[in-house]
């Protein structure tokens, strides 16, 4: 995807006059807009449908912009050195001088933050002086967007503008480690538990399903395709979309594979394209085969146990 400075300075004039656009990452689309506008912020959970008490993630050029909202500790200076700009978001404490619209933090105290891989959005927040509050490019409890065509298919024209950066690299949303208290992890995502869990030298607490929700990413039903998906099956029914991590050697045109030597970053990449590619092609249901729980397999399974809620 050839980096286009003229899309850039595009999406900053919608921004600057509080429209709300779609922008890459590298794991997932998002919507965003001005985070100090409440007028601007509003726009997503409109657009998203998406409840008041959901909080939003901000995104970030630099350390320095964002301790003008954040108080910051030991614990994040250690994971932002070895892990930022990347595909994790953190819980800080917000700063009682912070310009932060209450709309984004549902009226808390607490903000989530994260500082963004992928160059073009890098480039954007750059040159532009406010934050973006920018949750992924859905519709609430639908499936994410990884690319500009995902995108037109869930608002179609509802957006000012859609600021192309190809496919996302990553494909599933950031890991999301709150860092309030002692560090727990509210959501599993593109960056493994255990390289975190590596850096801080100690083991993290992981907290997916809370009663309250405090970051994005927690509800029961998430990143559905709007049709029955069932886990862990060995045996698909009869004309069910069958989800693959482990070449067969029968065929049919109803497997569909993520991955065909199970690599799970390979089948992060790839599983919303897939669940999207099924809905559209009329399917009743999807059957997906057991995915091992462990490095980006336990994300996957997070997704798809949410997806299956149905």
């Amino acid at each position: 995807m050839k980096f286009n400075q003229s899309n850039i300075k595009k999406a900053k004039k919608c921004l600057d006059s509080n429209k709300c656009i779609a922008v890459p990452t590298e794991t997932v689309y998002g919507l965003a807009a001005n985070a100090y506008s409440t007028k601007a912020v509003k726009k997503i959970f409109n657009l998203k449908k998406r409840p008041k008490s959901n909080p939003l993630i901000v995104h970030y050029s630099s350390l320095q912009s964002l301790k003008k909202d954040c108080l910051v500790n030991s614990d994040f200076i250690k994971l932002y050195k070895r892990f930022c700009p990347g595909p994790i978001t953190f819980i800080l404490k917000l700063k009682n001088s912070s310009r932060i619209s209450k709309l984004v933090t549902n009226k808390q105290n607490t903000l989530a933050v994260r500082f963004p891989k992928h160059y073009t959005i890098s480039k954007l927040l750059k040159i532009i002086n406010y934050p973006l509050a920018a949750p992924s490019a859905n519709i609430t409890t639908k499936l994410s967007s990884v690319k500009v065509e995902d995108v037109k298919d869930e608002f179609g024209d509802k957006l000012s503008y859609i600021l192309d950066g190809g496919k996302s690299k990553i494909g599933i949303e950031s890991t999301i480690i709150s860092l309030i208290r002692s560090p727990q992890i509210l959501r599993l995502g593109g960056l493994e538990v255990k390289k975190i869990e590596k850096v801080l030298k100690k083991k993290i607490k992981i907290n997916v399903n809370p009663l309250k929700k405090i970051a994005p990413g927690q509800s029961k039903l998430h990143y559905s395709p709007g049709i029955p998906v069932r886990l862990n099956i060995t045996k698909p029914k009869r004309n069910e979309a069958y989800i693959l991590i482990n070449k067969r050697n029968k065929k049919s045109n109803h497997f569909y594979y993520i991955s065909k030597n199970k690599n799970l970053n390979e089948a992060a990449k790839n599983l919303y394209s897939c669940l999207r590619k099924i809905k559209n092609k009329g399917y009743k249901s999807i059957a997906v085969e057991k995915i091992p729980n462990k490095n980006l397999g336990s994300s996957i399974n997070d997704r798809l146990n949410r997806a299956s809620k149905f």
